[in-house]
């Protein structure tokens, strides 16, 4: 598990390997890892979802960091890049001389996090986060955020079953 503090020394050591190699790079966080360095809400996550450029650089150097610092392969990885959508605004949480790291709004984790509305995970937990942050009264109010970024249609069932039963446990 990573905490906030090991997820910015992490993020250091990964800055200094860019310098090193006279690169810049971009990462932006999401799931866990925001909820841990962002909301601080979690006290660790297991890896840091991400998307990077450049992607091949960071990815070889994360690697080598994984291997130095006996870090799971996949500490950082980039699986849930299918999932971003390109509407949404960034968050400056990081700024190195050789690396950027920024977070999705607020609300956009909130719509993501709904959309996935996974039991078995943190999901729940970071929804109540994220909608206590925001200060949403109501199911309504976040229905209104989610389709702010994603299509009606494409909203499965889950997610409103989800999303009521939030509410319904928050009462």
């Amino acid at each position: 598990m990573l905490s906030a503090k090991q997820i910015q020394e992490l993020f250091e050591v990964l800055n200094q390997k860019l310098f090193e190699q006279g690169e810049i790079g971009e990462i932006g966080i999401i799931g866990g890892a925001v909820m841990c360095l962002v909301y601080q809400t979690r006290q660790a996550t297991r890896d840091i979802d991400a998307i990077f450029h450049p992607s091949h650089v960071i990815r070889k150097l994360a690697d080598e960091i994984a291997t130095e610092y006996h870090l799971d392969s996949d500490w950082l990885n980039d699986a849930a890049k299918g999932y971003l959508r390109d509407s949404f605004q960034k968050e400056d949480v990081l700024q190195l001389s050789n690396l950027r790291v920024w977070a999705p709004e607020p609300s956009y984790m909130l719509s993501m996090k709904c959309m996935s509305a996974r039991w078995d995970t943190h999901d729940r937990e970071d929804v109540i986060s994220l909608i206590r942050h925001l200060k949403l009264k109501n199911a309504k109010q976040v229905f209104e955020i989610i389709e702010s970024f994603y299509p009606k249609n494409k909203i499965p069932p889950k997610t409103q079953f989800f999303i009521e039963e939030v509410f319904e446990n928050l009462k």
